[in-house]
């Protein structure tokens, strides 16, 4: 998965399988709703954004 992906908060890596993977625990339905629409539906879509704790500490 390429795109909108690589800069969601659920886009995490995998050391055991050396692979990035969606951590979203999605049903069945969801996960064909997604392969055929693509991933600028995903509803989980949550931009990763590193200096959000810091913003919250000062």
């Amino acid at each position: 998965m390429a795109g909108p992906c690589e800069q969601c908060s659920y886009y995490v890596y995998d050391e055991e399988y050396d692979e990035y993977f969606c951590s979203v625990n999605l049903d069945e339905d969801e996960v064909e709703r997604y392969m055929s629409q693509g991933a600028k539906d995903c509803h989980y879509f949550s931009l990763y954004d590193e200096y959000k704790i810091v913003r919250k500490q000062n």
